[in-house]
C-alpha cells in the first residue's frame, strides 16, 4: 500500500492541532472519512434527495435504487445469504438493543440465562441486564485471563439447559483481543443456542464472513469503518428475524393497517420503521467500496506491523504497563505509565497534536477487574504511519517528564 497516497484521501488528516499536524490515534472511537465517502453523501443531497420506497417520481426511484444497492453492498461485504438479512440501524448499539428487546420479548422467560463476556462494551452489557431485570432471567459472564483472552473452558461450564442466547464481541475495543468466535459459536450451536456477535471493532480490521462464522446475529457501525455516523447494520439469520417481533413501530414496517388489526411488512423492512438514514447507508456503501479497493488483507497486514512496532517501542519506557496482551489482537494498545492518571497523559498529548482516548472506554467491568481507573488507548488505522508512532513515543516521553 502507498500510505502517503492513501492519506491524501482523508482531508481531516491535514488538520493542525495546537500548531502541530494532527496524529490521529483514536480510531477505535471513530475513524476519519475519505473524500469519496464525503462526496457520496454530498451527491445524494445535491442530486437524489428524496424519501425511499414511497414515491413513484424520479428522485424517489433513484434514491430507492441507491439505498437498496447499498444494502446489497453490505450483504456482499459480510457474505450474508440474502439482502433481506441486512437491517439498517443507527449503529451497533441500536442493533444490539433491537435483538435484546425483540429476542428477549419472544424467547426469554423467568429463570432463563443469558451469557456475555467480561470484556464487553457497555452496549453489549446493559441491554441484556435490562432484559434479565424485566424477565427475571439470569446474566452469566465468561471470565477473562490476565492477558485479556476469554476462558473458554469456563465458558463451556456456564452453558445449561436454561441458556437462551450468547452475546460476545468479535474484538475488544479496550484490549484489542480477537476472540475465538468460531469456537464460541460452535459450542453454542451444539447446545442449540443462538449467538450475537458485536462486530463494531472488527469490521474495519478483519475479513467478516457471517456464513462461514455461522453466527445468528452480527452488528457493526459505519463510523468505525470510515463511513458516516448514525448508520449501522444488524445482520440476522432470516429464520430468527422472522420469529421475533419488530423493535419499533410506524411507517414502512407495516403491510396493512386498520383500527382493528395491523400486519407487519416482510424482511428487512419489518425492522426499519420510519424514514431511514439514506445518506448514511450510501456513505457506508462508499466506505465498503473504499475498503475493498485497498483490500482487507492489506489493511490487516499494515495494522499488524504498526501494532508490533508501537508495542515494542512503548515497552522500552520505564513504568509502562500494557493491558491486553492476547496472542491475537487488533491494532489497539491500552496502557498506563507508573501511577500517572490517564486523563493527564491524554490532555498533554493533545498539546503535541496527538489524539488518543482516555478513560474506561465504556468497559468499566474490565477496569474493575484490573483495579485501575482507566487507560490511555492508542488505536491505529491503515492510514497511520511508523513516523507518527515515533513522534507519539517521543511526545509521550516528554509528557512523562513533565508530570514526573
Amino acid at each position: 500500500m502507498d500510505i502517503n497516497k492513501i492519506r491524501t484521501d482523508f482531508p481531516a488528516l491535514n488538520i493542525e492541532v495546537n500548531k502541530k499536524k494532527l496524529v490521529y490515534f483514536d480510531n477505535a472511537a471513530t475513524t476519519q472519512k475519505p473524500q469519496s465517502v464525503i462526496d457520496t453523501i454530498s451527491n445524494y443531497y445535491s442530486k437524489e434527495n428524496s424519501n425511499v420506497h414511497r414515491g413513484a417520481h424520479h428522485l424517489s426511484q433513484m434514491a430507492t435504487q441507491s439505498f437498496e444497492d447499498a444494502r446489497s453492498e453490505v450483504q456482499k461485504f459480510i457474505n450474508a445469504k440474502s439482502s433481506s438479512e441486512i437491517i439498517f440501524t443507527k449503529g451497533t448499539t441500536e442493533s444490539i438493543n433491537l435483538v435484546a428487546s425483540s429476542f428477549g420479548k419472544q424467547f426469554i422467560n423467568s429463570g432463563d440465562e443469558i451469557i456475555i463476556s467480561a470484556i464487553e462494551h457497555h452496549s453489549n452489557i446493559v441491554p441484556w441486564q435490562m432484559v434479565c431485570e424485566e424477565k427475571k432471567a439470569i446474566l452469566k459472564v465468561i471470565p477473562v485471563f490476565e492477558n485479556g483472552e476469554l476462558d473458554l473452558d469456563e465458558y463451556k461450564k456456564l452453558i445449561s439447559k436454561n441458556t437462551k442466547v450468547i452475546a460476545v464481541n468479535h474484538v475488544s475495543n479496550t484490549l484489542g483481543t480477537i476472540n475465538h468466535i468460531s469456537e464460541i459459536i460452535e459450542i453454542a450451536h451444539k447446545n442449540n443456542i443462538p449467538v450475537l456477535i458485536d462486530g463494531a471493532q472488527s469490521s474495519s480490521h478483519l475479513k467478516v464472513d457471517v456464513q462461514s462464522m455461522d453466527c445468528d446475529f452480527y452488528c457493526f457501525s459505519g463510523h468505525k469503518m470510515f463511513g458516516p455516523m448514525g448508520i449501522g447494520v444488524l445482520y440476522g439469520n432470516e429464520d430468527l428475524l422472522n420469529k421475533i417481533p419488530p423493535y419499533q413501530l410506524g411507517g414502512e414496517m407495516i403491510k396493512t393497517v386498520t383500527f382493528e388489526k395491523t400486519t407487519f411488512n416482510e424482511l428487512p423492512f419489518k425492522f426499519e420503521a420510519g424514514t431511514p438514514n439514506v445518506e448514511g447507508a450510501l456513505g457506508l456503501a462508499g466506505a465498503i467500496k473504499y475498503i475493498n479497493n485497498i483490500g482487507i488483507e492489506n489493511i490487516k497486514r499494515h495494522e499488524e506491523e504498526l501494532l508490533k512496532y508501537a508495542t515494542s517501542e512503548l515497552l522500552k519506557i520505564d513504568g509502562m504497563k500494557i493491558y491486553g496482551t492476547a496472542h491475537e489482537k487488533t491494532s489497539v494498545i491500552s496502557f498506563l505509565v507508573d501511577k500517572i492518571h490517564p486523563y493527564d497523559v491524554g490532555t498533554l498529548l493533545d498539546k503535541f497534536g496527538i489524539a488518543v482516548r482516555t478513560g474506561n472506554h465504556c468497559t468499566q467491568p474490565i477496569m474493575d477487574y484490573y483495579k485501575i481507573p482507566g487507560t490511555v488507548r492508542a488505536s491505529f488505522a491503515f492510514y497511520n504511519t511508523f513516523e507518527e508512532i515515533d513522534y507519539f513515543i517521543e511526545s509521550l516521553k516528554k509528557v512523562i517528564n513533565i508530570i514526573l
